[in-house]
């Protein structure tokens, strides 16, 4: 089957190696070499085999792509303009690169209807890929074939298959049997630093195939060949990889096939000489009637399936829950106060870890949206419940995955799906770990997507496991990230209604920092989620107020403990709980005054991390209590002890302060 009746597939696929050149050469920055070697593949794979519908880039059934190999930016942008979406335009390809222009250096979901994941990190499209491909599986098994039934494909380079996160994904996808998921490997042989024989010497199709993956291989210029390869790809039901070999820089008459095409445009020169050895006879950035026209007729070519599905859709029995879910809105049937108010009736005494899994149950009972899982942690992280039954290649429909000693790969492929759409991704591991998942939890924040990372074991409260397992700078870190919501929860209502915040925010990501030790209740009220400030007054001074104790998580009880002490010797103090230093941060000035006081209150924080960025709410002149070097080994009580985090050796700093 020919791609166009009355024009070359070469031709074709020239104009995206034209676009692509002349963007990069315009800009003076950018990789033209990847979609230059790409756009035969990817002509193919877009006239033939992807469902898409330019008109309609939300189309809940379409195919996803992901450009797993970002930098190859412009492969993306030339495919969408050329296929009739309404962005980009030329115009914003000739700005390639500038702020002005949607087209960014590497592809930003956020900035483009077709751009289905921001890319550029390598390997994190590919893994996001999985947990597509998840999604497509999962939704499947819950609605049926009829409103769910498509496939996710993904370019990686070789960069995205060295990558650590690649082993992880292909795992897990394996082990899945994800047989929807098809990857085209631009096996050009060529990195930055030049050919890849430099830094690898391994076998990768053996690797895939022993991970549970069918291979396949082709000439990634030979459209027959292509064309064999992806049919043979769709067809084998587990997932594959398609090994396409191809030029980098295909065309350039004495740049192609190096790493000179990689990462710097082509030169005027080395561009003529293209023109001239692709017979592409236009002037910079024109595309000529005939060949878009043909192009856009390509685009087309999905809208007749979406008219299909619409049809099934308006008939479907359950068209109102699919939409619900596809759109991410939360059915308001109050489970979730219900929830608070029993709560509120009789306050346990439970490590938050374990308020965290009592909230679950009532919220994964309420939300079939919510997939959840562990890295090898379930039974510390208390991320299953009752309503969670394995997700397993042999039975979709569960909603819990075991992802395995796979921090990166988990939390990645938590991006996919909720990136996909209608599920609600959360997973967990110990808090320290956060280290492995912090690529994926930045594109979390980056993209905007509603995944929630429950991150337990939160301070040298864990124990006896020391200091390579106890958090210090993490939750700091973690704040420091843009759009990252942290919540440390001190309770379990404040861990419940930190819960309700995390799932209502539906543009951006949350982690909740939980204890692993047992801390008692401070809250009977439940009236008005507080925690949705970021913080609030626990307890008010009963003398005359000298002192703001303002503390998080398990620090709260001991800043009663505190007060205590202080108002036995006559010192009024507040507490402060403050779940959520960055929802704090967006109220008014009137209330974070409110809460604070005048610039005579003393304000101390107590906190089991960092003392680090503390200063932003003590004030130079306040007291910060934490821990600024790595913990121990030892029993809780003893390290909190030994770090000084007690009433007894806080209060009298405080004293000594006030004078």
């Amino acid at each position: 089957m020919a791609v166009s009746e009355n024009i070359s597939e070469k031709t074709i696929a020239n104009a995206i190696r034209a676009l692509s050149m002349d963007a990069v050469q315009a800009a003076n920055s950018g990789h033209p070499g990847m979609p230059m070697g790409m756009a035969d593949v990817a002509t193919i794979l877009f006239s033939e085999f992807l469902k898409f519908d330019p008109k309609a880039p939300k189309w809940a059934d379409r195919d996803r792509f992901v450009l797993s190999a970002g930098h190859g930016s412009m492969l993306i942008y030339s495919l969408l303009h050329l296929t009739g979406y309404e962005r980009p335009t030329l115009q914003d390809i000739k700005d390639f690169r500038q702020i002005s222009s949607p087209c960014a250096g590497h592809p930003e979901n956020f900035k483009l209807e077709g751009v289905e994941a921001t890319t550029g990190p390598l390997g994190q499209g590919f893994a996001m890929a999985v947990g597509m491909a998840i999604a497509e599986r999962h939704l499947n098994a819950q609605f049926d074939d009829d409103l769910v039934d498509h496939k996710t494909w993904v370019i990686a380079g070789d960069g995205c298959l060295m990558e650590a996160i690649n082993h992880e994904a292909v795992g897990l996808a394996g082990h899945l049997g994800l047989g929807r998921l098809n990857v085209l490997w631009d096996d050009n042989g060529i990195t930055i630093d030049g050919g890849t024989e430099l830094s690898t010497s391994e076998d990768v199709p053996a690797r895939y195939r022993a991970s549970g993956w069918h291979v396949v291989s082709c000439d990634g210029h030979d459209f027959d060949d292509i064309r064999k390869a992806l049919k043979e790809a769709e067809a084998d039901p587990r997932p594959s990889l398609i090994a396409c070999k191809t030029v980098i820089g295909y065309g350039a008459p004495t740049k192609q096939g190096t790493s000179a095409t990689h990462g710097a445009p082509l030169g005027d020169e080395e561009i003529a000489g293209t023109r001239a050895a692709l017979g592409w006879e236009h002037e910079p950035f024109v595309i000529p009637d005939d060949v878009r026209a043909a192009w856009l007729a390509l685009g087309e070519k999905g809208a007749s399936a979406h008219e299909a599905w619409n049809k099934r859709l308006e008939g479907h029995g359950d068209k109102a829950e699919f939409e619900r879910r596809m759109s991410g809105a939360l059915p308001d049937d109050g489970a979730m106060q219900d929830y608070l108010n029993g709560l509120a009736a009789n306050p346990p005494k439970v490590a938050t870890r374990k308020a965290s899994e009592m909230a679950l149950g009532a919220i994964t009972a309420a939300l079939p949206e919510m997939v959840g899982g562990s890295a090898d942690l379930t039974g510390s992280n208390n991320t299953k419940t009752d309503s969670t039954k394995p997700l397993t290649k042999d039975d979709y429909s569960g909603r819990y995955i075991y992802y395995g000693i796979r921090e990166f790969g988990m939390a990645a492929a938590m991006n996919g799906m909720a990136l996909h759409g209608g599920i609600i991704p959360y997973g967990g591991t110990f808090m320290v770990f956060s280290d492995y998942c912090r690529g994926a939890m930045r594109l979390s924040a980056i993209q905007n997507v509603r995944t929630v990372y429950v991150m337990t074991h939160d301070s040298i409260g864990l124990g006896e496991d020391g200091p390579t397992h106890q958090p210090i700078e993490h939750l700091q870190s973690l704040r420091a990230m843009p759009n990252m919501h942290v919540f440390r929860p001190a309770d379990a209502i404040e861990t419940a209604e930190c819960w309700a915040i995390a799932l209502k925010r539906s543009d951006g990501p949350s982690t909740l920092a939980l204890t692993r030790q047992n801390l008692p209740p401070l809250r009977d009220d439940v009236s008005e989620n507080l925690c949705e400030k970021g913080a609030y007054s626990v307890k008010p001074a009963e003398n005359d107020k000298r002192v703001v104790l303002i503390a998080t998580g398990s620090e709260v009880s001991l800043a009663m403990d505190v007060a205590a002490q202080l108002e036995a010797k006559g010192v009024g103090a507040d507490v402060v709980s403050m779940p959520c230093s960055e929802l704090f941060d967006a109220q008014s000035d009137e209330y974070k005054s409110q809460l604070f006081g005048t610039d005579d209150i003393l304000r101390v924080s107590i906190e089991a991390g960092t003392t680090f960025g503390w200063e932003r709410y003590t004030g130079l002149n306040g007291l910060r209590f934490g821990i600024d070097c790595f913990g121990a080994s030892g029993p809780i009580d003893d390290l909190f002890d030994y770090f000084g985090l007690t009433a007894d050796k806080i209060t009298p700093q405080i004293l000594a302060k006030l004078g």
